[in-house]
């Protein structure tokens, strides 16, 4: 099983470009299932869980092709097999995406339900409440879920009884085919919620109200084919730039959408960062200082994101003073404290949804194991700083949502290298 090894103590700079959105490429790779004609989908990122989704389309008989430009060709147009396997699902939530489509176009689906992190519960509760608003039967069997909809899906009103980002995702795509018009109410205004909806309109769906709480879909007979290019990754853009904060150093990053990372940018600019954004760049600079410790409270967009959580409690760790850490979004997502407090950080657990971090002033090396994937990469930014060579384990969760992760850190200046 593959390790990383890194040696700290290095100033990080220098200029990276910030690859696809996973949490875009994955609903979006799910919606190419809407229409029978090819979708050409560019900077998806290579990663893991993209490979997953990939696989599960052409389990379902699509046809998938990657060509010379790493462009994804995707077309759905005679599919063999309704029918998601555990197999594929339990190592990735985001595959149960492909219940709306599947059961929008085909009328039949059966999904196993999900797997991915093991960062709480996380129902599909309310993506069967609105499909079944919608006209679908729907039972859970031996771990499946069987949804069926002979006759179509029918546009409905649709209040969700709390912000959910995949439930908004797996009901926008749906109504897209649904007779007559869906209105989605609480919804999610996650920037990928919006590129999928973008998305969408690019396959020919009548769609407004994407990025707000309430999204209205206008459902068509069919959708069209067409090329898309997926938004950049803000959770990839954050963790790099707390990468050269970490260290005291500097970095730019280029091929981003900066107003997708408002907050994320507040909070650095209050550990002392200076920040630069331009149309398509930003650029942070600590200047040599030691960052001053934030607190923070995860929420849904535009609030903080949870999936910078475990990142910024790393940063907090060599800060100076103390910050409290409240967790809104999952009931499980401390699991990285405990190894950050082998490396030396100081972090005390109230409860499961507050942490209180004591800056310290060094971290050292110590072997540390990987439990989820934004948490495996605090450890990398733990270890970046840390006195001596950290070896982490279990590195396959960072492989999930982090493309080229050696050869980003070590172009801008950081010594890490993958071991078996």
């Amino acid at each position: 099983m593959d390790k990383l090894q890194i040696q700290g103590g290095q100033k990080l700079s220098g200029t990276l470009r910030v690859s696809g959105a996973k949490n875009a490429a994955l609903p979006i790779l799910a919606a190419t299932l809407l229409t029978g004609e090819a979708v050409i989908l560019k900077k998806a990122p290579h990663l893991h869980d993209v490979t997953t989704m990939i696989e599960l389309l052409a389990c379902l008989g699509a046809d998938v092709v990657i060509d010379e430009k790493l462009n994804v060709q995707v077309t759905a147009a005679r599919l063999s097999n309704l029918k998601a396997p555990y197999e594929l699902v339990k190592t990735m939530r985001a595959s149960f995406l492909v219940l709306g489509p599947l059961l929008a176009r085909h009328g039949h689906a059966e999904v196993s339900l999900p797997g991915g992190c093991a960062i709480g519960s996380r129902p599909v509760d309310q993506h069967l409440k609105g499909l079944q608003a919608m006209g679908a039967q729907i039972e859970v069997v031996d771990g499946y879920v069987k949804a069926e909809a002979k006759h179509g899906l029918i546009g409905a009103d649709i209040c969700m009884d709390l912000v959910t980002v995949g439930g908004t995702e797996n009901l926008m795509m749906a109504a897209c085919l649904a007779r007559g018009q869906t209105r989605l109410v609480n919804a999610a205004c996650e920037p990928e919620v919006i590129d999928l909806g973008n998305f969408l309109a690019a396959l020919g769906a009548r769609i407004s109200g994407h990025g707000t709480s309430e999204i209205v879909i206008d459902g068509v007979h069919e959708l069209a084919g067409c090329e898309y290019q997926i938004m950049p990754d803000r959770i990839e853009a954050g963790t790099y730039m707390i990468a050269a904060a970490i260290t005291q150093g500097s970095i730019k990053l280029m091929d981003l959408q900066p107003d997708a990372l408002g907050v994320v940018f507040e909070k650095l600019e209050q550990t002392g960062a200076q920040i630069d954004v331009g149309a398509d760049w930003v650029a942070l600079d600590m200047q040599g200082r030691r960052p001053t410790a934030v607190d923070l409270e995860t929420a849904p967009y535009p609030g903080f994101p949870t999936d910078m959580q475990a990142q910024f409690m790393a940063l907090n760790a060599v800060a100076k003073g103390s910050a409290t850490i409240r967790e809104t979004i999952f009931e499980n997502r401390f699991m990285h404290v405990h190894e950050l407090n082998r490396l030396g950080a100081n972090i005390e657990l109230h409860g499961p949804s507050m942490a209180v971090v004591h800056g310290v002033d060094t971290l050292k090396a110590a072997p540390v194991m990987a439990t989820d994937l934004r948490a495996s990469f605090s450890l990398v930014l733990a270890a970046l700083a840390a006195e001596g060579t950290t070896v982490i384990d279990r590195i396959y969760h960072i492989d999930r949502g982090y493309e080229t992760i050696e050869e980003k850190l070590q172009q801008i200046g950081a010594q890490v290298r993958r071991v078996s």
